[in-house]
Formats: C-alpha cells, structure tokens, sequence
C-alpha cells in the first residue's frame, strides 16, 4: 500500500476514547446496580445521565465525519466504530432499566460475574481507543476481547441452566431472562467494536 498521510487532527481519536470512557463508566454503574444495598432508582437515574452523555458523543463523532473532507480512515469505519460503542452502552443501559422496573431484589451470581467480563472490556477498549492513532499494540485488544466474549458465552449458557433449574419461579424466570439477554447483547457488542477496531487495522496496515 502507498504512502497514506493521517490528518493531523486528532478529534476522532479523541471522541472515540471519550466514548468508550462512557462505557467505562456504565460498567461501574451496571455493577452498582446489581449490589442488594444500591438504591436502584438513583443508579437508573445515573445511567440514564450516563448514557445521554454517551449518545451525545455519537452525535458528535457523525457530526465530525459529515463535516470532514479528509478523514482518518474510511468513513464507514468510522460510523461502524462509533454505532458500535453506542449499542453497547444501549445495551447496559437496558439491563440496569430492566433490574429497575421489574423490582429484581435477588441477582444470581451468575449475572455478577458477566458484568465483571463487561467491565474488563470496558477497560480494554477505553484503553486501545487512543491507539487508534498510531495502530500499534492493537492485536492484543482484539484477541482479548474475544477471549472474554467466549467466557460471556459460558456464562450465559450456565445463567440459562441455573435460571430453568426450578430453583426459580416462572416470573422470576422471565424477568432474569431478560436482564440476562442484555448483558449478553452488551457482551457481543463489544466483540463487533473489537472486530471493527481489527478491519480497520487490517485496512490501514
């Protein structure tokens, strides 16, 4: 591939983090959210805050590449990579309103345990977004973050078991169900930003 120069604005890379800096924060939110002790309506009431601030960074990030000639990378990475972030952050957002609505008082262990996945990921991309810049040192995100989706994965398939066992009711049942598929959305919405974050690489290598 010919010599390719980079703009030397630095305002994607810097939404990008900011982004995932949201995620970062709604992580711990989500965590918070699954303590016995939390006062759940004030949590939810962050979260949404959080999650606001993270779509206005969307907002930004399409705004940015709409208004740039020369772009870092191709554009339709770009709209990829910020949508991604954001579908996360959906996706944590959904969970922590359906713990709130359906009045979950008893979390099962199982659901702690996704959430401590979804906040390494959170770190590890708030980590590779500055990297963008340079694309160095990305091949270990990548490959972490599929590691950790595959541990999403058996969690959520011992989740499954646990909650069909009979140790719960029905209601129960359905109500843990859902708060269970969100995580798992927001689990391989991080696997779809790693994956972007590897095309992109891939391209500009």
């Amino acid at each position: 591939m010919g010599l390719r120069l980079r703009p030397v604005d630095t305002s994607f890379y810097d939404l990008f983090t900011e982004s995932a800096q949201h995620l970062v924060k709604g992580a711990a939110l989500l965590a918070e959210m699954l303590s016995e002790s939390s006062d759940k309506p004030d949590v939810a009431e962050r979260m949404r805050a959080a999650e606001h601030a993270a779509d206005e960074t969307t907002h930004a990030i399409i705004k940015k590449v709409n208004s740039t000639f020369v772009t870092p990378f191709d554009r339709e990475d770009i709209y990829d990579l910020g949508a991604g972030l954001d579908d996360v952050m959906d996706w944590m957002d959904e969970a922590v309103d359906f713990i709130l609505l359906y009045e979950v008082d008893t979390i099962p262990a199982e659901l702690s345990e996704q959430v401590e996945v979804l906040q390494r990921c959170a770190e590890l991309t708030a980590d590779a977004m500055p990297r963008l810049q340079s694309m160095k040192s990305l091949e270990d995100y990548w490959i972490e973050i599929n590691r950790l989706e595959n541990t999403g994965d058996r969690n959520h398939r011992r989740t499954l078991a646990k909650l069909f066992s009979g140790e719960y009711k029905t209601i129960e049942v359905l109500k843990l169900k859902d708060i269970v598929t969100s995580l798992e959305g927001a689990i391989d919405a991080f696997e779809k930003v790693a994956n972007t974050v590897e095309q992109i690489a891939v391209k500009e290598s």
